[in-house]
């Protein structure tokens, strides 16, 4: 039998994860701290700052492919509840937080009239305790609302049946419900046995390579520098000639040397003269080499390709052929579909018990199943061979409904 840890056990549990949210999100959002200085970096480019966003590529790429559709045997008719709810902005808002902090959350509450309303909570500001078999959270607390300068002002514990609301100067109280679980249920990517609360699309393998790929940018900036103001040199001047740059002297201008076509240089009164001459260019190719390999790298740990990073091939591929690319992205999505089916459900099914007053057993929704539209939108050519397909299937099979053979053909 579960004991409930308490408010101030999740508050510190909170506290713990929001360094590493915090962190993703920088990622995702290109603000990244830069502390990388080389040790003979010139004071000029030392305030220079790269930035990449191949982070937030990472994430958008599986995000964008990630439409909820609808449901299957919708016997609650919870469809409605989510369109009442902004569906479009609510699941969307839901699955990019999961992505970049491993998880997210839908508090539930009721309006004026009784009828659920849900809203999405980062991983930054809400916490809980998880029942590994339903994913549903035994208690849960949440920051609801905060200040301009990041105080918080509003807060939630979550238990069973009972929701208590903590408000800046103000006395607690609570608002009780007939749900049968916490008003607070989590949205995951990719959990396991270990890590309940999943990873985060932003991998420590990203952000490394991120950070290499910062590195090359930065010295290929200052490279850069040099490589468009070629370096100059001159033997066998004069010593007298050295004076302030403000005052050059007639027999050597420094300026004149840099930028003008024709550059005379007369001999000394002992028929002597100064070699003029110019270091080699440095070439910018390892550095474009270097910035590739990591773009490598990072796409091989994210299911991308180079085209997706900002290297195209030469010959652009088909249709056919960068949805084979993306075989492995494709997986991490259809992956991401079961996971998150099961959070939306879960919020579902609490918001079909506030609308209804009764606390329905969860497994009154076993057969209730969502669905999610396809990573990738069949071309024309794919369209006929999918007619082709459905015909002949029907022929062999012709008790097969129309969503299973939906969920076979994957349109």
């Amino acid at each position: 039998m579960y004991q409930n840890v308490g408010i101030d056990f999740l508050k510190n549990k909170l506290a713990m994860k929001q360094g590493r949210v915090a962190k993703r999100y920088q990622y995702y959002d290109m603000k990244m701290p830069d502390q990388w200085i080389m040790r003979d970096m010139p004071r000029e480019f030392m305030a220079y700052k790269s930035v990449l966003g191949w982070c937030a590529k990472a994430v958008d790429s599986v995000a964008n492919k990630l439409q909820l559709d609808g449901f299957l045997e919708d016997n609650f008719d919870l469809m409605k509840i989510y369109q009442m709810n902004n569906m479009d902005i609510l699941c969307d808002s839901a699955i990019l937080a999961a992505l970049i902090g491993s998880c997210s959350f839908i508090y539930i509450s009721a309006d004026e009239t009784g009828f659920p309303r849900m809203r999405v909570i980062d991983a930054y500001n809400a916490t809980g305790m998880i029942d590994p078999v339903t994913y549903m959270l035994y208690e849960g607390y949440a920051v609801l609302d905060r200040d301009a300068n990041g105080n918080v002002v509003t807060e939630a514990y979550f238990e069973k049946g009972r929701t208590t609301y903590y408000e800046k100067d103000r006395k607690p109280y609570s608002i009780l419900n007939s749900a049968p679980y916490p008003l607070l249920v989590p949205i995951i990517f990719r959990p396991d046995a270990t890590r309940a609360f999943g990873h985060s699309r932003i991998s420590r393998a990203c952000m490394d390579r991120t950070n290499a790929a910062m590195r090359t940018l930065k010295r290929s900036e200052i490279a850069s520098e040099f490589y468009s103001y070629p370096q100059r040199y001159v033997l066998g001047m004069d010593g007298g000639a050295e004076t302030d740059e403000e005052t050059p002297p007639p027999q050597f201008d420094k300026w004149a040397a840099a930028m003008s076509a024709f550059f005379r240089v007369d001999k000394d009164e002992d028929g002597d003269k100064p070699v003029v001459g110019q270091f080699p260019q440095q070439s910018m190719a390892p550095f474009m080499d270097e910035l590739r390999m990591q773009a490598g790298l990072f796409a091989g740990e994210t299911g991308l390709t180079l085209d997706d990073l900002g290297f195209p091939s030469q010959n652009p591929s088909s249709a056919e052929a960068i949805e084979a690319s993306h075989r492995e992205l494709i997986e991490t999505v259809e992956k991401a579909q079961r996971t998150f089916g099961t959070g939306f459900l879960n919020a579902g099914f609490l918001c079909a018990c506030i609308r209804d007053g009764y606390p329905y057993l969860r497994q009154q929704i076993y057969l209730t199943k969502l669905k999610f539209k396809p990573p990738y939108k069949p071309n024309a050519a794919q369209l006929g061979a999918y007619g082709d397909a459905i015909i002949k299937i029907k022929q062999s099979f012709p008790d097969y409904s129309d969503e299973e053979l939906r969920a076979l053909i994957g349109i």
